[in-house]
């Protein structure tokens, strides 16, 4: 996309501190105890920050027969935390009776199934293509509504040869529009996530989000996807995005350099923009020297519970 929108105009120009002129109020310096300073926040403005985490964590135990869902949602008790994405890569069947059963497995150990998350891709250059695309998040739309879930994470996709932004845009918002129709009857949101291909700018997002113009569309924010440009880094993108983010993906090294993310800086401005939802751990081995997912993922989720504990104003 070649021009700016008004959204991020006004970013630019003025900086997050406009967050507070627009009533979302700021939170304060950190005290001495490090929680940030007790500050007037309008509840309806104020953040609400929970702890979630995907199942794509333990994708290699997951994928190797090592752990089934079932098993996953008992080890989110044993770690606290709040809610789970159930991605669709594991799931063993979608019969409503395995569905129901880990839907009661969930209640009765009280962690909230927020959504899932698929596969599909809507950058497709042929209409049967998009048809098959769409097809596929309707099933998920449905496999999420039969889980007690209200989100649903899906792709935008790979530029394919030959192919401009703008034409892959185009396809994204026909599709998206009308996954969003089919959604809003089991009052599932779509969340396109900011993931590998033509989404990687938060100017494609937010431009996406704007054209397709539903209550049901949103953005499933991961705070490492982005690639920087010269006049955006990292976290400028991901301040533009949080207007639309309807659920996040948290890891703690950025995807482009994998350099460390600043997890303070990010939660802050979460709380800045009011954010309501879960911070959900997507732990990922990146290099052959990460911890296995056994140490791993509950020191991310420590890390995760600590922040919004001391962000969250609600």
């Amino acid at each position: 996309m070649h021009h700016e929108t008004p959204r991020r105009q006004f970013l630019k120009t003025v900086g997050l501190g406009a967050f507070a002129g627009a009533g979302l109020q700021l939170l304060g310096s950190p005290s001495a105890e490090g929680a940030p300073a007790d500050v007037n926040v309008d509840p309806a403005k104020a953040a609400r920050l929970l702890t979630g985490m995907c199942a794509y964590s333990y994708g290699q135990e997951l994928k190797g027969g090592k752990m089934t869902l079932e098993d996953f949602i008992v080890k989110t008790v044993e770690l606290k935390v709040d809610g789970v994405d159930l991605t669709a890569y594991y799931f063993k069947s979608t019969d409503p009776e395995y569905l129901n059963s880990l839907r009661r497995l969930a209640y009765k150990n009280a962690v909230a199934i927020p959504g899932s998350a698929c596969r599909a891709s809507m950058v497709q250059a042929t209409p049967d293509q998009r048809a098959d695309s769409l097809n596929e998040i309707k099933k998920w739309v449905d496999v999420t509504d039969q889980l007690g879930g209200s989100h649903l994470r899906i792709f935008a996709g790979k530029l394919p040869p030959g192919a401009s932004v703008q034409e892959a845009i185009g396809w994204v918002v026909e599709t998206m529009k009308a996954a969003c129709d089919y959604s809003a009857r089991k009052g599932v949101i779509l969340g396109l996530e900011d993931h590998v291909g033509v989404s990687q700018s938060a100017d494609v997002c937010v431009e996406i989000m704007q054209r397709v113009n539903s209550p049901y569309a949103g953005i499933n924010l991961d705070i490492t996807n982005f690639i920087p440009t010269s006049t955006q880094d990292a976290y400028a993108q991901i301040a533009a995005c949080i207007p639309y983010a309807t659920n996040t993906h948290i890891r703690d090294r950025f995807e482009y350099d994998q350099s460390p993310v600043d997890m303070d800086r990010v939660w802050r401005l979460f709380a800045q923009g009011g954010f309501k939802g879960y911070m959900s751990v997507e732990y990922e081995r990146s290099l052959p020297t990460d911890e296995v997912a056994a140490v791993g993922v509950p020191k991310l989720v420590a890390k995760t519970q600590a922040l919004c504990r001391r962000y969250s104003s609600v």
